[in-house]
């Protein structure tokens, strides 16, 4: 389950990507704010990890505010996941940038609680390193591309 500061995240970067599409303009917080339905105190510090992770940037002055710098296209829904809530896997002994061992597994590879947990991780891990922020600004349903080919009758 992601969380809230991770929703509000998802929703800042589609509307300064919705903004970058459109006239290419810096917002201000208050605007990103009331667009995405975000706590303006809460999304300062959400709007600063995502500068330091080089996903926006910011201008100075009047016509200052924050802006998309990576093309949506280019901006992983897993790496923002990863920025605001941490490692992704289910078990410490699954991540692939935050591994360690499970403290109570002797055995990792006769580990069954591991292989069942690995076994839908795999599959989730690639359907959302598949999904960028170009993916979430479509109208489309981003996932269909993953869903099993309708059975003909009789099959």
């Amino acid at each position: 389950m992601i969380t809230q500061k991770t929703k509000y995240a998802l929703t800042s970067l589609m509307v300064l990507a919705d903004e970058r599409a459109d006239s290419n303009k810096a917002l201000r917080i208050e605007e990103i704010a009331e667009l995405s339905g975000a706590p303006k105190r809460f999304l300062e510090h959400i709007l600063l990890d995502l500068k330091r992770a080089g996903l926006i940037g910011s201008r100075r002055g009047r016509k200052g505010g924050y802006e998309l710098i990576k093309d949506p296209k280019q901006v992983s829904i897993a790496e923002v996941l990863r920025l605001i809530d941490g490692p992704i896997a289910p078990l410490p002994c699954l991540s692939r940038r935050a591994y360690r061992p499970c403290e109570d597994c002797k055995d990792e590879k006769s580990c069954r609680v591991r292989a069942v947990f690995g076994g839908f991780y795999s599959a989730y891990i690639l359907m959302i390193e598949s999904l960028t922020l170009a993916d979430l600004q479509q109208e489309s349903r981003p996932l269909e591309r993953f869903a099993l080919p309708e059975m003909a009758a009789g099959e």
